[in-house]
């Protein structure tokens, strides 16, 4: 089991490294457009090639033979994940790394909601308490008690609640569409509809202007390696043996891990103050997903 528990929090690592390799890739000189792009667009070649390999060996099965969803099904599922990732670089334009990744945190609460609007189910009194530190532990986090630290943006809170927001919908749509496909073409599948949509929203120009064979490619690897095909991959393999409780509770290693790259990488300054936030949102997480396993025992 120790395995496949390392797998999960290695993935989730994996994706607290993303944020601050997109900042150094912005001050490269590309912009959220051409990043985005080039890393779901590699992110989903590599995922095809993959479970080609796999399928031509033999070794991917289906996980249900009788019920098959349409191919465009799961592909139109995976527009949240590049919607998640056009909100989310948007949000790396106006704030910090370790801010951005602070709102990208309040699915927790986010998912809540959607749970209940889309269907009807109320939340419990642990998940309103978790709701209550998340919010509570994003004022302290996202140093809001000190805006001298940097210039905060309201269209920066708003890209990144947006990208919060996607991503609650990315769960909740990704535990529901797709589960009878292997993880790998289920991922390819999903990552084929992000590009899509970027690309409808981004046009790919920068096949043709050369920016991509310039030196493009090389971030967009290495960022659809960090948060594309990694973490997924882990998690696919992963949280089956473990369960989603312990996995959500692995994952959120997510955001020190973001935080403490950007401290180092970029030089952000990271207060006393910010990290009790931090806490506060892991502690929210734990707490409530360790309910979540209480509340599934018979």
């Amino acid at each position: 089991m120790f395995r496949y528990a390392l797998l999960v929090f290695l993935g989730a690592c994996s994706f607290g490294f993303s944020s601050t390799m997109v900042k150094l890739t912005l001050a490269a000189g590309y912009n959220v457009r051409e990043v985005a792009g080039a890393q779901v667009f590699l992110g989903m070649f590599i995922l095809w090639v993959l479970f080609l390999v796999g399928k031509v060996s033999g070794q991917l099965k289906s996980k249900n033979k009788t019920i098959r969803e349409p191919k465009w099904k799961v592909a139109v599922a995976g527009f949240s994940t590049g919607l998640v990732t056009l909100s989310l670089y948007k949000c790396l334009e106006y704030l910090p790394a370790s801010v951005a990744i602070i709102l990208l945190m309040q699915f927790v609460w986010i998912g809540v909601v959607l749970e209940y609007v889309i269907f009807k189910n109320k939340p419990s009194i642990a998940e309103i308490c978790s709701i209550i530190l998340v919010l509570s532990g994003t004022v302290f986090a996202a140093g809001l008690l000190n805006q001298e630290a940097f210039d905060f943006s309201l269209i920066g809170l708003g890209y990144g609640l947006l990208a919060a927001t996607f991503y609650s919908i990315f769960l909740i749509v990704n535990s529901h569409v797709g589960n009878s496909y292997p993880s790998v073409q289920k991922s390819a599948l999903m990552l084929t509809g992000a590009c899509l949509i970027i690309f409808v929203i981004y046009p790919p120009v920068f096949f043709f202007n050369g920016v991509f064979l310039d030196g493009l490619w090389k971030w967009g690897l290495l960022l659809s390696l960090l948060s594309a095909v990694v973490p997924p991959l882990f998690f696919a393999i992963g949280i089956p043996y473990i369960g989603v409780p312990l996995s959500s509770i692995l994952s959120s290693v997510e955001l020190p891990v973001a935080v403490v790259v950007a401290y180092f990488i970029l030089g952000e300054r990271v207060s006393g103050l910010q990290w009790i936030g931090v806490l506060i949102i892991l502690s929210a997480i734990v707490v409530s997903n360790i309910f979540k396993k209480q509340k599934a025992k018979p």
